[in-house]
């Protein structure tokens, strides 16, 4: 803590030298600010030595010298990081990303990533960033040369021979890569990545066809391949429903009649329904697709065929309140009887968006309890922030706000759930200050290592309210240093000097 302490008063320091000059005085300015940043540089020296495996005091002590020292010291402080944190790759993709954005050094960067995967070698996040840097190298030498032919300047960089410009060497990430990591998915993601780059038309082929090569028993690259033949204007619907076709000969499984049936307009939709179900491949779900008119036939069907699908139940459902049943409350009550918790979440809501447009708010009101004893996880965050809404919408700031006293402390949460609440306050003729510390604290309790947002906007709290405490910035400031992750300090950071410069 005094290491802290002493940091943070020498950067306010900083901070406060940096505003004389926008007045125009600016007398042994440098000197000044020279010797502050050298004394922090110490400190953070010191204290990284000692704390070896504080990542956050690495973290600090890397913003600091990205604001204020110079690019060569940033590159020292990163391997000194990397020394003694080589197991995350995370701070290796941070720290190239620096070096080829920042730095200007795309071979400090190409050799931080080979690096790091000797230490990581079947790092999916590692090959993307890294083939994605090389693509990045490859575009910035295509435009440096243009720039060279437009100004008719002899060129003598070896650099510029046409198979670097081509991307070959991004290629050679890209084969290596795949060679270690056989996973569609991953296989998609590098070719995503060498979409977003207009000249590597080629490479995009040759992903795209060792995608189809590679994984024929995967549903997943089938189905991108035949969504990418119906997105290409040149081709047309019938190519899209012939990989299908072919999809389905070659890997027959109820995932991949999934795809089948999606790929096709209304009018071919029956035919594939009923060839499929004569198989027994048919998607559950897929019973939603047959004619309005057999709807609820085809609902109750459904749910006798398959009992444990929600999205039988939740068709059936919706039926039903179309059709203004009068035994919906005793049918959603059935649903839950033959369904497993984990899908029932889409019922609930709908229970609950049903009861509030025809029933009291006592009987809505019990519905969101009822829900809540019974959905856990991550799926009752979505019920949560629907139950704050409708007391809010339904009652009144004092009702949103027993609500949110009485959740205050079921975890899980969202970050929406608690901003909702600081709105709500907001909305009230006059607000209480109090309660919005309340609200941040306990929203960066749970969310406070992740969003550089949250921070920034207590911080303007404190400093535009009248009932606000300026004085209680810097403290804010230096929290959010200490739990911020990564390029979420680094987004602080620049966010907090925007707003000081008046450009945020």
């Amino acid at each position: 803590e005094d290491f802290i302490n002493y940091v943070q008063y020498e950067i306010n320091l900083l901070d406060l030298i940096q505003r004389r000059t926008r007045i125009g005085y600016s007398f042994k300015k440098d000197e000044i600010e020279n010797s502050i940043v050298h004394r922090v540089q110490g400190v953070f020296r010191s204290a990284s030595a000692k704390w070896k495996d504080d990542v956050q005091l690495w973290l600090s002590y890397v913003v600091f010298c990205k604001k204020w020292a110079a690019k060569t010291q940033l590159s020292k402080v990163f391997s000194a990081m990397l020394a003694i944190h080589s197991n995350k790759p995370a701070l290796w993709i941070m720290a190239a990303k620096w070096e080829m954005e920042d730095g200007l050094s795309s071979e400090s960067a190409r050799q931080l990533f080979l690096r790091a995967l000797r230490f990581h070698p079947e790092c999916p996040k590692l090959y993307q960033e890294y083939f994605r840097m090389e693509l990045m190298h490859a575009e910035k030498l295509r435009k440096e040369k243009e720039e060279f032919e437009k100004a008719s300047m002899d060129m003598e960089n070896p650099d510029y021979s046409e198979e670097i410009l081509k991307g070959e060497l991004a290629r050679i990430i890209y084969k290596n890569s795949v060679s270690i990591i056989k996973d569609a998915e991953f296989h998609m993601s590098l070719l995503s990545i060498a979409q977003l780059f207009d000249f590597a038309k080629y490479l995009q082929k040759e992903i795209y066809d060792d995608l189809q090569a590679l994984h024929t028993d995967d549903p997943l690259p089938w189905d991108y391949v035949a969504r990418r033949e119906l997105e290409i204007e040149s081709q047309t619907e019938e190519q899209c429903c012939a990989v299908y076709e072919e999809a389905v000969k070659t890997l027959p499984t109820e995932a991949m009649w999934n795809g089948f049936l999606r790929g096709k307009r209304l009018e071919r939709t029956m035919t594939a329904f009923r060839k499929a179900h004569e198989l027994k491949l048919l998607p559950e779900f897929q019973y939603n697709h047959n004619f309005l008119r057999e709807a609820l036939e085809v609902a109750v069907a459904g749910t006798e065929l398959f009992r444990d699908s929600g999205t039988m139940w939740q068709m059936k459902m919706q039926v039903l309140i179309d059709s203004k049943s009068a035994d919906i409350a005793m049918q959603f009550e059935e649903s839950f009887v033959h369904l497993k918790p984990q899908v029932c979440l889409s019922l609930w809501i709908s229970w609950a968006e049903w009861s509030e447009g025809v029933k009291s708010q006592e009987d809505t009101e019990a519905v969101f309890k009822k829900t809540l004893l019974a959905v856990i996880g991550a799926d009752s965050v979505t019920l949560k922030d629907k139950y704050l809404d409708w007391a809010y919408r339904n009652g009144s700031y004092k009702k949103a706000r027993a609500v949110f006293k009485s959740l205050q402390e079921s975890r899980p949460f969202s970050v929406d759930f608690f901003r909702k609440m600081i709105q709500f306050e907001k909305e009230q003729e006059s607000f209480n200050m109090g309660n919005i510390r309340e609200y941040y604290e306990r929203v960066l309790r749970e969310f406070g290592s992740a969003d550089s947002d949250l921070w920034m906007d207590y911080i303007k709290e404190e400093l535009n309210h009248p009932l606000g405490r300026p004085e209680n910035c810097g403290q804010i400031w230096w929290r959010a240093m200490k739990m911020l992750q990564g390029e979420s300090a680094e987004a602080f950071v620049a966010k907090h000097a925007m707003y000081q410069t008046g450009h945020l």
